[in-house]
């Protein structure tokens, strides 16, 4: 007799876009005239950039000539002229030196997020920020390092919620016992909101004094639009020593249907076994990308590569820029409303208190009925989310003012 992963029965309902995509789907089928804007899922709709457009091409070009075709890709890492340009490019200019073996180039973001549990014991305890990504806490809940689901709080038990709301400007505070893996999201999905250096260090000295690991995502650090916010946390002193780093292709360049991320392991991050023994998290990770994943295309990291060319640098900051433009649309016309919004000046999320306290799978109802438009619940990214709500701004321009429109004039607020 097979037996099943139990853990994976503690998971509540259906993945969260999982259940927005179902909704969605049963309203226009019962309202097939219905013109509905996407505002919920992070999804980009721009095209590829034309310098990363040219490098597919060459390299499809390549893959055609037994002078130039490429087989199995390196082990573990990727190639090098992508690793080196990152290093060049992301890391050097804010004072951060990297190894070429301290890079990892992988299919995105959200796999490595989902995957790098594998390396840390079962019995550690984990804390999030709340409201979250929901893929950290889904995957802790998979490899059964979480109790039960508790449908009353909207927690599962095991777990460090560490709220993040209006009330505390969306910075978290330290646990207040010891905790050993930390998830940060910065700037955030889906608050949109950051850290400054004096907060992200208090985080890395408690990681140090705790022997605890910072798992950093930084998928968003790209959009950032402020001088004095930090885009790597190895821009805070000490932190190669307890922190994990992740960066994606996916919105910076609009990869989310190419696939191509990168994830940072210093080698001097250890984590340690049940006898107190040093164990390096960098060789870990290779051990395990080694067994479990033959690499990103050699075509793909070629394309990611072009993102680092001076055309491919101007066109995805054109790209960028196109985007937070639609975020102050978005945000200014709801606040010109009346409605409390956070986020869209660093990140491409917006993230709005409900009006009259609506519950958020209600307002998602009233918002997709009343002004055809989708978007995130807030309570789906975890409990402090109750009472937000999340558009994001990868949308067209057209649909960034036409959402602000119907704001306006069809929602009965």
């Amino acid at each position: 007799m097979a037996l099943i992963n139990e853990n994976y029965l503690k998971l509540p309902g259906n993945y969260l876009f999982a259940e927005i995509a179902r909704r969605r789907d049963a309203f226009q089928k019962a309202h097939p005239e219905a013109n509905i804007i996407r505002l919920g899922i992070g999804d980009v709709t721009k095209p590829l950039p034309p310098a990363v457009i040219e490098g597919l091409h060459k390299a499809v070009d390549e893959m055609a000539d037994e002078k130039t075709f490429k087989g199995y890709g390196p082990d573990g890492y990727g190639y090098e002229f992508l690793i080196e340009l990152i290093i060049k490019h992301d890391y050097l200019p804010r004072g951060v030196k990297l190894d070429k073996d301290e890079i990892f180039i992988s299919d995105g973001a959200k796999s490595d997020t989902a995957n790098i549990q594998e390396i840390f014991g079962v019995g550690n305890t984990v804390a999030l920020t709340d409201p979250v990504y929901p893929v950290y806490i889904d995957s802790n809940v998979m490899a059964g390092r979480t109790g039960l689901y508790n449908e009353k709080e909207g927690k599962f038990d095991k777990v460090v919620y560490l709220p993040c709301t209006a009330e505390n400007n969306f910075v978290p505070e330290l646990p207040k016992g010891k905790v050993d893996m930390i998830y940060l999201c910065f700037p955030n999905n889906p608050t949109g909101t950051t850290l400054s250096k004096e907060e992200l260090k208090k985080w890395v000295d408690y990681a140090k004094e705790n022997k605890a690991v910072i798992l950093f995502d930084a998928a968003y650090e790209a959009f950032i639009q402020e001088d004095d916010v930090p885009h790597s946390i190895y821009e805070i002193e000490g932190a190669k020593e307890v922190a994990i780093e992740f960066r994606s292709f996916s919105k910076t360049a609009g990869f989310t249907g190419t696939r191509c991320a990168f994830t940072v392991v210093p080698k001097e991050l250890m984590a340690y076994t049940s006898n107190g023994e040093p164990v390096s998290l960098n060789s870990l990770w290779f051990r395990r990308q080694t067994t479990k994943f033959n690499g990103t295309a050699y075509i793909i990291q070629k394309g990611a590569a072009a993102v680092y060319t001076p055309e491919g640098q101007k066109q995805i900051k054109e790209i960028i820029n196109y985007y937070m433009t639609n975020a102050k649309i978005i945000r200014e016309g709801l606040e010109s409303i009346g409605i409390q919004v956070f986020g869209g000046v660093n990140a491409p999320y917006i993230w709005l208190k409900t009006p009259n306290g609506m519950d958020s799978w209600a307002f998602f109802d009233k918002l997709l009925e009343e002004a055809h438009i989708i978007g995130t619940p807030g309570v789906g990214f975890g409990p402090s989310g109750q009472g937000y709500f999340r558009l994001t701004a990868f949308g067209s321009r057209e649909n960034a003012e036409e959402a602000v429109e119907r704001f306006k004039t069809r929602l009965k607020i």
